[in-house]
This record gives structure tokens, sequence and C-alpha cells, in this order.
């Protein structure tokens, strides 16, 4: 299942060349609770979405940077956490756990030359380690942080896409939560520092 902002036909090939059949949805930034409808067959759900306002600052990039970015990934990883809670007993052992893919970018923790996409990134990752206290008691939560990679977003991205999505779909199958794909060395350091630092101040100062 595929969803997206465009009603144009996706198309998705496996190594072969082979078409992937796919259901395709579409959905607009606001209404995740209508498109929590659709997910209840769902086992793992991936959250790629986002948009990059370079050189923008008015209100209306920054509020649209905030929902794209981080708010709508927020709701649909808060309502889908609720709607696998709900699986009868029967579905829970016969199913795989339900899992949730986030893909924050390394701009969560370093400049990626434009701000908004920075603030919003940052302000998702931080909502990522807050709520993965509760949440992660329903899904299994793995956040991805990509570095620059090839696509429509990023065209001039250093990595080719294929070799992101093999690195990631490996240390899935490896048991990773936080994956980590990335040219830069010291992303390797830094990133499980801060998630620790982070898991350690919100276990500390707040409760469920």
């Amino acid at each position: 299942m595929a969803i997206s902002h465009s009603a144009a036909p996706l198309q998705l090939h496996d190594r072969a060349g082979a078409l992937i059949p796919l259901r395709q949805l579409s959905w607009q930034v606001g209404q995740e609770q209508a498109l929590l409808a659709q997910l209840g067959t769902v086992d793992v759900l991936v959250l790629n979405h986002g948009i990059n306002l370079q050189q923008q600052r008015d209100a209306e990039a920054t509020a649209r940077s905030l929902e794209v970015n981080a708010l709508s990934s927020w709701r649909l990883l808060e309502g889908f956490a609720a709607l696998v809670a709900c699986r009868s007993e029967a579905e829970r052992t016969t199913r795989p756990r339900p899992e949730v893919w986030i893909n924050t970018s390394e701009a969560e923790i370093e400049p990626a030359f434009s701000p908004l996409y920075e603030i919003s990134k940052r302000l998702l990752g931080q909502l990522l380690s807050l709520r993965s206290l509760d949440l992660a008691r329903a899904v299994r939560i793995r956040r991805l942080v990509l570095g620059p990679f090839r696509s429509a977003l990023n065209p001039v991205g250093l990595m080719p896409v294929g070799f992101v999505a093999d690195q990631v779909l490996l240390q899935a199958s490896l048991g990773c939560n936080l994956i980590l794909v990335t040219p830069n060395p010291l992303i390797y350091v830094v990133m499980p520092l801060t998630t620790l630092s982070r898991w350690l101040y919100n276990t500390l100062l707040t409760s469920a």
C-alpha cells in the first residue's frame, strides 16, 4: 500500500523489473484521522513524507513545514498506535508485531542549510523521543536517520537511493531500532548519544 498526496498513479518495480502490485491511497496533511481507517490491515507503517522550503521564513512557509515534516507524522504515529492497541488477542498472536518506521533525517541533529527543514525535523525527533516512552508498548518504533540521498526532494544527494534502501532493510533485519545510513562518520557517534540523552532526560522529568 502506498500513501501519497499525488493522485498520479505510482508504479514500483522489483529488481527484475516486474511491476509490484500496489494499492494507492491519496490523502492530505491534516486528514490523518480519515486515513487511519484504511490502515487496519497494515503491519509496518513507513512515514517518509516531507518538504524542504529552502530560503523561506515567512509564517505560511513555517506553518506548512511544521505540519508536513513534523505534526502529520506525529498524528499518524499516535493514531496508528491507538489503532493497533485495539486489535484482538487473536490478531496479536497471529500477526507480526506492528511497526512504525519514521525518517527524521540527519537534519535532526546537524545543519541542512535550510532552517525550516531543520526546525521541523528536530521537532519530529524530539516528539518521537518523548512519545516513544509510551507508544513503544503498542508498536515497535524504528527511527531512520538518513544522509543525503538522491530523490525528488534532493536531486543532488550523494547516496544512490537503492544503496540507502538496502542498508535500511539490512539494519532492520538485524533488529536495529535506530537505523543510520550516512557518509558522515560523526552521525554514527552523535546520534546514539543524542537518543540516549533524550531518553534519560524524558524518563527523569516526565511520567505516563
